[in-house]
């Protein structure tokens, strides 16, 4: 656990905990910001136009195409 190392470092070094965390954050906050922010990828397919392949089935048929269990794994009143 990230506390736990930080309180036997602290401990360790003889810094107080929140002098470690101080210095921490300074040396975070003291990082230069990136020059341009983060984009995430645009993995998409397909015409995003066209017609949703998805409108006609049911959440229960989602669920069990998402995760691949026959719905026979389910009680009925679960459903």
């Amino acid at each position: 656990m990230l506390l736990e190392r930080a309180r036997r470092h602290a401990k360790d070094t003889g810094q107080t905990l929140r002098a470690l965390v101080e210095d921490g954050l300074r040396e975070v906050l003291s990082r230069p910001k990136p020059d341009k922010p983060y984009k995430l990828e645009d993995y998409s397919y397909g015409n995003p136009d066209g017609p949703n392949p998805l409108e006609n089935y049911t959440w229960a048929e989602l669920r069990d195409l998402i995760y691949e269990v026959p719905s026979y794994y389910f009680r009925e009143e679960d459903l």
